[in-house]
């Protein structure tokens, strides 16, 4: 080596692949950057006390972060890899489908590892699940069900709006997975996510349907075919919508009124004080 070159930096310690799995376990988990991750913390989750980490990290936690930049995670300036992950895969999802999300594309599209997604979310399926508790609306449904209840015809016509909202928000996670379930009802993929989120869902709708009922207000019908009475045309409404907007001589009406014509609608169909159709 000549006089004018440069002497290479010194080299830090290498962090264990288990330190760098628990930083990024504790900040999934609390849904912060690992930036925001104590080493305290990072600590307990390893089952190594604090000095034990420092040590391991050479005393210092620049190692750490350069740790987790080779591994694609960037300590503070971005969302935690869960976020990003989550975004990214519905994005492909809105995109493409269901068959394209591996957690290689996911890593690609949200710039993290592979490793850091395991550590996230363990496997791809719990990585769909939690894109379609985002974008679905069964957590919201699930909400207002739970809560004190409004009016029969006022509660119908706000599930309807969180139906509608879903579906129309983007990226078009919804959209494409009741796509996916109509193409493909007996793909392996497709049947672990539906019977993960639908019968949450029928679960919501139909113990508050059960409940008017019992109370009288409703036809006593099978809950699975008064759940779909009261879901699909307003599902199939808002699906088929933006194919009908780019027809001609098409006149759609606002997305209130049809809210309001689909509630009214249903109430007519299955509440006990109208007569038999």
């Amino acid at each position: 080596m000549s006089n004018t070159d440069s002497p290479l930096p010194p080299q830090g310690p290498a962090v264990p692949p288990e330190i760098v799995d628990a930083a990024l376990r504790v900040a999934a988990a609390r849904a912060v950057p690992v930036a925001d991750v104590t080493l305290r913390e990072i600590a307990q989750e390893a089952g190594i006390s604090r000095s034990t980490l420092l040590r391991r990290l050479g005393g210092t936690r620049r190692t750490l972060e350069e740790a987790l930049r080779t591994a694609g995670v960037e300590p503070g300036t971005q969302k935690p890899v869960r976020e990003r992950a989550i975004d990214a895969a519905a994005t492909l999802i809105s995109e493409h489908g269901l068959v394209v999300v591996t957690f290689e594309r996911v890593a690609a599209s949200a710039g993290c590892s592979v490793h850091s997604l395991y550590a996230a979310f363990g496997g791809r399926d719990e990585l769909l699940h939690a894109v379609f508790l985002r974008y679905s609306p069964v957590v919201d449904i699930e909400t207002l069900l739970k809560g004190p209840r409004e009016d029969f015809e006022t509660t119908v016509r706000r599930v309807y709006a969180l139906f509608v909202t879903a579906l129309e928000r983007e990226p078009r996670v919804l959209s494409a997975f009741l796509a996916e379930v109509f193409a493909r009802p007996h793909d392996t993929g497709v049947q672990a996510l539906f019977q993960r989120i639908f019968p949450r869902m029928l679960g919501a709708v139909g113990t508050w349907l059960d409940d008017e009922v019992a109370a009288g207000r409703v036809r006593d019908l099978p809950r699975i075919l008064l759940a779909q009475q009261m879901t699909s045309p307003v599902v199939l409404h808002s699906l088929l919508r933006p194919s009908f907007a780019q027809l001609p001589g098409v006149d759609l009406p606002p997305r209130d009124e049809a809210i309001e014509t689909f509630t009214r609608a249903f109430l007519r169909a299955v509440r006990s004080d109208h007569p038999e159709p």
